[in-house]
């Protein structure tokens, strides 16, 4: 082996474990968990909503800044308020995931509105929603599907 081919195979052998490295701190850096993610089904291809835990495990607080999912035509981040006698639904831009806590989306409080069905969707099927945050982390994550009945 001619030392010139010697130093070009060391030189990617070295870069190949750079790369796989800085892929390992990346995958490390993420800081944003997922569990129970859920969507409740309706029928008649009416409006589903959507809820999940997220958990935070850096030192600051991040925000929910966006979802879009592949499965939908719209998704919006909406939260249930109480008005006296009254709730709404209010869309809102941003919801914060605490610094080592969680934010949990569920029902009569955050929720994703899923709206437009782009298939037919059913219990037992799972749906996709596309989670971004203010750090820039984004999450493809699976959400299944349940009946109202398996819901409360």
């Amino acid at each position: 082996m001619s030392m010139k081919f010697k130093a070009v195979a060391a030189a990617l052998a070295s870069t190949i474990v750079v790369a796989f490295s800085t892929g390992a701190q990346a995958a490390d850096a993420q800081a944003i968990g997922v569990q129970n993610a859920w969507v409740r089904w309706l029928p008649n291809n009416l409006p589903a909503a959507g809820y999940v835990t997220l958990t935070n495990s850096s030192d600051k607080p991040i925000d929910l800044v966006g979802v879009t999912s592949p499965d939908y035509g719209d998704a919006m981040l909406h939260e249930t308020v109480s008005n006296g006698s009254t709730q709404q639904m209010v869309h809102v831009d941003k919801a914060t995931v605490p610094a080592h806590g969680q934010l949990t989306i569920s029902p009569g409080g955050y929720h994703f509105m899923l709206m437009d069905a782009k298939r037919k969707i059913a219990p037992g099927d799972t749906v996709h929603l596309k989670l971004e945050f203010s750090d820039g982390e984004r999450i493809d994550a699976p959400f299944a599907v349940k009946p109202p009945s398996q819901t409360k």
